[in-house]
């Protein structure tokens, strides 16, 4: 990473789903719960993936326009009970909800709240995900996330990588684009914030999966390519 091409970055944006939080462990946590409370059994792992596979084609409905602006907490949900049918697991309504909230529970991965303390003297930082705001407001409040603010597709009725999410954001920032970091596991969403003028950071993540099942490979390069947020904070402040 070059410290004299980084040193006009004001702002960084992170990613929250799998950059921020271990979506995976949170979701077979809340499934194991549910098997203890009501003896309704599955394999939680697989369910977890299934469930997170689901995500990106109920996304590239609504990006396409073959249905109207739907939240995540919809699509997760419509997600779930397709999978509940699926599996022939039979829930009641409150114990649906109660599931589909475990995405608001979701666990940080152990380095974000140091690296994010460490990072907010120096610029602002704030989420920018696909979750809808009062999702990623319970995620913050849950793990203690010092965000200066909360950015959602939600403000822009749309999902990353399209780039009218960044583009909002940056409006709403009051930033241009090239002050902006976007901060993430994922190399389509990256790829997205590049073409919308970011700066871009990746994070490998080799749990997202499950344990030691790999980090992504990006296919492009990236203004930092860092193990996780303690070293991307390292590097920031030494460049700064």
């Amino acid at each position: 990473m070059s410290g004299r091409g980084l040193a006009s970055v004001r702002a960084l944006t992170f990613d929250v789903f799998g950059t921020v939080v271990d979506w995976r462990a949170g979701v077979v946590a809340a499934g194991r719960e549910l098997t203890e409370r009501t003896g309704v059994r599955t394999d939680w792992e697989s369910f977890a993936d299934d469930w997170r596979r689901g995500y990106e084609p109920a996304m590239e409905e609504v990006r396409v326009g073959r249905r109207p602006w739907a939240t995540i907490d919809v699509l997760h949900r419509e997600i779930l009970e397709r999978l509940l049918a699926e599996r022939n697991l039979e829930l009641s309504d409150e114990q649906v909800a109660s599931l589909n909230d475990a995405w608001h529970r979701l666990p940080a991965w152990p380095d974000v709240v140091a690296a994010l303390n460490r990072l907010r003297p120096h610029y602002v930082v704030a989420a920018l995900s696909n979750g809808n705001v009062s999702l990623l407001v319970d995620l913050a409040r849950h793990n203690g996330f010092a965000w200066d603010c909360v950015l959602s597709a939600q403000n822009a009725r749309q999902y990353k990588p399209l780039p009218v999410v960044y583009e909002t954001a940056a409006d709403l920032l009051g930033l241009p684009a090239n002050e902006i970091m976007m901060v993430a596991a994922h190399d389509h969403d990256l790829n997205g914030a590049r073409a919308a003028g970011f700066r871009t950071a990746f994070v490998s993540r080799s749990d997202e999966w499950g344990q030691n099942a790999g980090a992504e490979v990006p296919t492009a390069s990236h203004d930092a390519n860092v193990s996780g947020l303690s070293q991307l904070a390292d590097e920031l402040l030494a460049a700064g």
